[in-house]
């Protein structure tokens, strides 16, 4: 395995990058580029990294926001995110697991897999209903992230 910076693979640099909030599959695809990483590789393990953190987000999400909502240095912080998934969350809530794929494989920023997580936690969706959804929405993402950024860069 090659190393970016010698003490860490590539293929876990990546791995990481896409576990990441707000950068996810979409900001670590380019970096798998950069680093010569064949497209297969870097597609598989970005999809696998941007699921690990689903399923502790759709179950541990909506406890920790109330266990944190009980302290004042924390409870803007927890209103103001509640809002901005909210504000994403309108279809989702129409449609159900349909629009949740559907918000998730568009690959824009703030529509990956954490705040699809997010919107599902905090809708109450379970996590049998809400994963499928997830990660179809990041495998397209993925396929599409990955084609234009083969493709384009």
């Amino acid at each position: 395995m090659e190393s970016l910076i010698g003490v860490i693979p590539n293929e876990l640099l990546v791995l990481a990058i896409s576990m990441i909030p707000v950068l996810e599959l979409r900001g670590a695809i380019p970096v798998a580029i950069a680093l010569d990483m064949h497209w297969v590789k870097a597609f598989i393990l970005c999809v696998i990294g941007n699921l690990i953190p689903v399923p502790f987000v759709v179950v541990y999400m909506k406890p920790l926001f109330n266990f944190f909502r009980k302290s004042r240095f924390f409870v803007g912080t927890i209103e103001w995110l509640e809002k901005r998934t909210m504000k994403k969350a309108e279809t989702v809530i129409k449609y159900s697991a349909i629009a949740l794929f559907a918000f998730v494989a568009i690959p824009l920023p703030g529509t990956g897999a954490w705040t699809g997580a997010m919107i599902a936690a905090i809708l109450g969706m379970r996590l049998k209903h809400a994963f499928p959804a997830i990660a179809a929405g990041v495998i397209v993402a993925g396929i599409i992230v990955t084609f234009l950024s083969y493709h384009l860069i």
